[in-house]
């Protein structure tokens, strides 16, 4: 290794120092409040599972709201807004294929962009223990549809899919 002879050597490499202080990213405040508890300011939080917030307790219905958040998505579907992949797995083969029929001929696509599509209450309906199914009415401008849907658990994880979907 050459050195250069305008260049003055190197300072001798300090060893790291580790602050006593947590770090914090930039902009964040700390609260300079204790806790009202001392006892709560060394204890350790216990982890929480991610869906604890959504499952209302053990006594809720787990199809709860379900067909809800699923015609909203499957709205957001035909409209254009959402791209059909997304509901893949949340629909059976058949199903899917009803769906792609349905996006591919612009059920619900108004002409000339008819703006935010409005949807009306979901009415759903149980007619077995296994099934799920809903209809809602979708408001594009001054034109209504109605789409209707079926629901049933499928697989090892009995995860709920749409078997049938249809749209006017």
């Amino acid at each position: 290794m050459t050195t250069c002879p305008n260049r003055a050597p190197a300072p001798p490499a300090q060893p790291a120092v580790l602050s006593a202080r947590p770090h914090r990213p930039r902009g964040t405040v700390r609260d300079p409040r204790p806790p009202a508890d001392p006892r709560q300011q060394h204890r350790p939080r216990r982890p929480r599972h991610p869906r604890a917030a959504c499952s209302g307790g053990p006594d809720r219905d787990p199809r709860e709201g379900l067909s809800v958040r699923f015609a909203h998505r499957l709205v957001e579907v035909l409209t254009g807004a959402r791209p059909s992949g997304q509901l893949l797995r949340h629909t059976t083969l058949d199903c899917y294929g009803q769906l792609s029929a349905l996006v591919r001929a612009g059920t619900l696509r108004g002409p000339g962009g008819a703006g935010r599509p409005r949807l009306g209450p979901v009415h759903d309906r149980s007619p077995s223990p296994g099934a799920v199914e809903a209809c809602v009415r979708v408001d594009l401008g001054s034109r209504h549809h109605v789409v209707a849907f079926r629901l049933e658990p499928r697989g090892p994880s009995g995860q709920w899919q749409c078997t049938a979907v249809e749209a006017r």
